[in-house]
């Protein structure tokens, strides 16, 4: 019975383990929520969001032509010509400037060709990364007036968030510096030109800019046809993700620390953008609270190795000292949690290690024995604690983890219990039935 009971207090002990390290991943999670919608605001004013920077618009209003001059009424039959007046000396007129139809025509980008540089610079608030670039943009436009009037064409480039900020600002048309024509819509640079039939424009666009998570472009706001259009973006590092509904790039290629990527299409329909997401860092507070979750997990096949061993070896556990062991582990996930937001993971995870480890066998060291401390309690806290962890690292690795490590203490702990008798191990066996006393003698009265 004693065995049983000793089971049942180990159970209490993992409930209450597990009761703690729920709480303190809610209360994680909770600080790091509040980390991020406190400083996410303040990130953005210094460095921008996420940039969209949309294809140029081009419209055009078709020129009205001028009413042509009234002719004179013919002369009657035997009507003399009037005489003709004297005209007065030529004076200088302004001609009167050619009027537009006020409906606008949508035009299209005959060719387009785009550099853009993408530079990763992560920056970390408390317990929150932010992925964080500098973009610098260039590219030229051609235009090619295609009716069979003159027209009024307006070329429209709106940028990509109007509340950041753009150095080395430049907007050419025709090789002239239009970048002082920033329209009464914040952020969109316009210019209006007059157009010929068959008349060719070229426009440029450039600037050095910052923002936050991702960078698109939009070829064209909703579905539309792309001619002659070069895109060629690159970047100093190396793993590259694009977003979601985004177009793959036609080639790549290494390039120094990172690659280049191009988009080439003679002639191509689509309403997909092209882009790029930048990478990704282990964020502290999402870790921390994902260790604190899944640790009942790993002190459950700790305490499974302990017992068992223990109950092979006849070694007195008591739950006092479970609960002990049970403490030590949830000492890996505090310090780990309240670090983190100070140092690297990668220094806190090492250290949280170390505590814990020095815990669990400086302690067992002194309730059992040197060996079992040193070897199977290390090993098994190497395995289940330190390694269980370190998966959360891998994103996409930690529930094969759990898996492989769950069929290998099974496969184990069923070698080394197979011939375990658990009824006489627990004390909860039937007693066996006492042997038969001897027979009782017969008392002899003797009659007086």
């Amino acid at each position: 019975m004693r065995g049983f009971v000793n089971l049942f207090g180990i159970g209490v002990v993992w409930f209450l383990a597990t009761a703690a390290w729920m709480a303190l991943g809610g209360v994680t999670t909770g600080r790091q929520s509040a980390q991020e919608s406190g400083l996410r605001e303040k990130v953005n004013e210094l460095w921008g969001q996420e940039q969209v920077q949309a294809a140029p618009e081009l419209s055009f209003r078709r020129e009205i032509p001028p009413p042509e001059p009234e002719a004179e009424p013919p002369a009657k039959p035997g009507q003399k010509k009037p005489p003709a007046k004297a005209s007065a000396p030529d004076k200088p007129k302004n001609p009167k400037p050619p009027e537009y139809e006020s409906e606008a025509i949508t035009a299209g980008l005959s060719s387009s060709r785009i550099d853009a540089r993408l530079h990763s610079d992560p920056r970390r608030k408390g317990l929150v990364w932010y992925a964080l670039y500098d973009v610098g943009f260039s590219a030229k436009y051609g235009y090619v007036h295609d009716d069979e009037r003159p027209a009024l064409l307006r070329i429209s480039v709106k940028l990509p968030a109007a509340s950041s900020v753009y150095d080395d600002l430049a907007f050419t048309v025709d090789g002239v510096d239009r970048s002082a024509t920033l329209d009464a819509t914040p952020g969109t640079l316009s210019y209006e030109l007059r157009v010929l039939p068959k008349q060719k424009v070229t426009f440029a666009v450039g600037y050095k800019s910052r923002g936050a998570d991702a960078w698109r472009y939009a070829p064209a706001t909703g579905v539309a046809r792309l001619n002659d259009f070069r895109l060629a973006l690159a970047t100093d590092f190396s793993v590259i993700d694009f977003p979601a509904q985004s177009l793959s790039p036609a080639s790549r290629k290494p390039s120094g620390s990172g690659w280049l990527l191009t988009w080439d299409f003679r002639q191509m329909v689509t309403g997909q953008s092209i882009g790029m997401v930048m990478p990704s860092h282990i964020q502290p507070g999402e870790l921390a609270a994902a260790l604190s979750f899944s640790a009942p997990i790993s002190l459950m096949f700790f305490f499974v190795i302990v017992f068992v061993l223990s109950t092979l070896r006849k070694i007195d556990v008591h739950p006092i000292n479970y609960l002990l062991i049970a403490a030590a582990f949830f000492a890996f996930h505090l310090l780990f949690a309240y670090s983190a937001d100070h140092l690297s993971v990668e220094v806190v995870f090492a250290l949280s290690s170390v505590v814990s480890l020095v815990l669990v066998v400086s302690y067992l060291r002194l309730v059992v024995s040197n060996t079992f401390a040193f070897r199977e309690a290390a090993v098994a806290q190497l395995l289940y604690l330190v390694g269980f962890s370190l998966a959360h690292f891998w994103d996409g690795f930690t529930g094969l983890t759990i898996t492989v490590l769950a069929i290998v203490t099974l496969f184990v702990m069923m070698q080394l219990t197979g011939r375990v008798r658990w009824h006489e191990v627990l004390g909860m066996g039937s007693r066996a039935a006492m042997p038969p006393g001897p027979p009782a003698v017969p008392s002899v009265s003797t009659a007086g």
